[in-house]
């Protein structure tokens, strides 16, 4: 499947896990829209916008990193603008969590993809595994 995958890239350990997960997609078969890679190339705010909401439009499916105690805004934006065009899969590997019934972060986030993948304390080949398992239910139902 086209990818979109987003989250936070405001840091060394973040780059380095978003570079990591999509390599690991892309070694399921996926092609990934990571915008770190394009935005390398981008010197303007416009130029990245524009750049990802492009990324957007290209992919069949938007994955996002939902960790924080706050998810990452541009990430959520994201997500919103992908809302009823395409699946979005959240995960959230952060171990900090909103109690029941709410869910772990913004309830308008969670609720729009249907649910997040629990990746707590998981390596990020694991990740990259159980996103490839939920791509894989969605082509499954697209068929």
């Amino acid at each position: 499947m086209k990818i979109y995958l987003a989250g936070p890239l405001f840091t060394t350990a973040e780059c380095l896990f978003n570079g990591k997960l999509a390599e690991l997609l892309r070694n399921f078969g996926h092609e990934v829209f990571l915008p770190q890679e394009s935005e390398q190339r981008s010197v303007t705010a416009h130029e990245i916008f524009e750049s990802d909401v492009a990324g957007i439009d290209w992919s069949e499916v938007v994955v996002a990193n939902m960790d924080g105690l706050d998810p990452d805004s541009g990430t959520c934006w994201e997500c919103g603008y992908a809302y009823g065009k395409k699946p979005v899969i959240l995960f959230r590997t952060d171990i900090r969590e909103e109690g029941a019934p709410f869910g772990p972060f913004n309830l308008m986030i969670h609720q729009a993809a249907g649910g997040c993948l629990d990746c707590k304390r998981l390596s990020v080949a694991e990740i990259a595994a159980m996103i490839d398992e939920r791509l894989a239910n969605i082509m499954i139902s697209k068929s």
